[in-house]
């Protein structure tokens, strides 16, 4: 798509809201209903494209896909009346007498940019939320998950009237002539490099953004636990979509003598997940293309495999993979790993965890695996990251009730369910007041000792 058509895109989005700014909550429900709908009738559809883009099995498609946009739509359509109320506060006794309220609304016309991950569910989910705000949308899907970016497309045109919700489907060049638009805000979901990219572009607008990014989420084992139950919860949680997942357990610290009865629990964890030949089994997906199999496959030279790193870049399949003490400054410490490659650090004591931890900050997710209530939460308190699981791998991503977002490196912004509400809409803050009372001295001339109303001003 080209600059103009682009133009005259936005122009039709920014009609359509202009017209429809005050569009009834009931009207907003009934969309969110119908997708919801159009999901389920074309369900098989939906698995068939992940499956072509990921080889995706079915139950990930659908657990980790579509349950997380029926559960996010399912929100809106119970809470949304609620949601969208005028939330009343005490007034100021300054201001006495009054009537103090706050008023949601939409932000307006929003780009949004999502990735190939999970191209359906993290296309969906906050498009949910910016629809249920009374915003438009204009998403521009990943080309690297193709057949999954036209399913959004034919979907979502059945569903919502031309201006309100559009998919711009396009390479990097189409997302910088997007990006060259004015927009009333932007949500991106990809890595951290194109997430300043996004940034700067905002930046040129003052466009308020968020940014769902990534970072080197860390996976902390002290040995107190359960060490077959810490295994396969660590294996689910990294090898989940082939290790592709922002809050994969991106490297694993274990207490040093903890170490090798961990790894060994890793690799049978695996083979009872996978069997011992991977590659035929129907449960684990596919790397993305072939320039992300090519990164991980550079991400390896030099290391000391303990277990797999088998591969065939023709299939794009890229087995469990397990690294020794990998060194700090290596590809696979300092960037963000993305695939199904888990380096093992050990460690001896909190010097050691802080000299990984502190180079590696600001992590989207935190996982510590311990039974001791102390270091736990020395670790939640001198530590910034998104969000933390103590004791399992990414289940936080499912509860709607917990905003979901980074920090620092790993993002802007949180949203899921009444956070999404909260972030694409605008508060709006209202005093009305009536005319029978007024301060005196509020107005000029003002009193010539300020010693009363000090101590008055002081009180309200």
């Amino acid at each position: 798509m080209d600059s103009l058509k682009i133009a005259e895109l936005k122009r039709a989005h920014q009609e359509f809201f202009k017209t429809n700014k005050n569009q009834k909550i009931k009207s907003r429900i009934n969309y969110l209903k119908k997708l919801k709908r159009v999901i389920d009738e074309n369900e098989n559809l939906i698995f068939k494209a992940l499956h072509k883009d990921l080889k995706k099995p079915i139950f990930e498609s659908f657990a980790s896909e579509i349950l997380m946009i029926q559960k996010e739509i399912d929100f809106f359509t119970k809470n949304l009346k609620a949601l969208s109320a005028p939330v009343k506060v005490s007034g100021s006794l300054i201001n006495f007498p009054s009537q103090d309220y706050i008023i949601s609304e939409p932000y307006g016309n929003i780009l949004m940019i999502s990735p190939w991950n999970y191209p359906f569910q993290l296309a969906l989910v906050p498009l949910i939320g910016a629809i249920a705000a009374g915003n438009t949308v204009i998403l521009k899907p990943s080309e690297s998950a193709p057949h999954t970016s036209k399913i959004l497309k034919g979907l979502l045109s059945k569903v919502f009237p031309k201006g309100m919700v559009s998919v711009v489907e396009g390479d990097a060049k189409v997302a910088q002539k997007l990006l060259k638009e004015q927009w009333d805000y932007i949500f991106f979901t990809g890595s951290t490099v194109v997430g300043k990219i996004v940034a700067r572009a905002a930046a040129n607008f003052l466009t308020p953004i968020t940014l769902e990014l990534g970072g080197k989420s860390p996976c902390i084992v002290d040995g107190t636990t359960p060490l077959k139950k810490t295994a396969r919860r660590i294996v689910w949680g990294k090898f989940l979509n082939c290790g592709q997942t922002c809050i994969a357990p991106d490297y694993i610290l274990v207490k040093s003598e903890t170490k090798e009865s961990l790894v060994k629990s890793i690799i049978i964890e695996i083979e009872n997940a996978f069997g011992s030949n991977v590659k035929n089994s129907k449960d684990y997906g596919r790397i993305i293309h072939k320039k992300h199999f090519e990164k991980l496959e550079n991400d390896l030279k030099g290391q000391s495999i303990l277990y797999g790193g088998i591969r065939n870049k023709n299939e794009l399949f890229f087995g469990p993979t397990i690294v020794d003490n990998p060194k700090i400054n290596s590809l696979l410490i300092k960037e963000e790993i993305f695939g199904p490659i888990l380096p093992i650090l050990s460690y001896n004591n909190l010097e050691d965890l802080d000299s990984v931890l502190s180079l590696l900050k600001n992590p989207l997710a935190f996982y510590v695996f311990s039974n001791n209530e102390k270091f736990i939460a020395q670790l939640i308190r001198d530590y910034s990251f998104g969000g933390a699981v103590i004791n399992d791998s990414l289940i936080h991503f499912t509860n709607q009730k917990l905003p979901f977002g980074g920090i620092g490196n790993s993002g802007i912004g949180s949203y899921h369910a009444e956070h999404s509400f909260k972030l694409f809409s605008h508060k709006k803050s209202i005093v009305k007041r009536p005319f029978w009372f007024d301060l005196p001295q509020r107005y000029p001339p003002y009193p010539k000792s300020l010693g009363i109303i000090k101590r008055i001003l002081k009180q309200i």
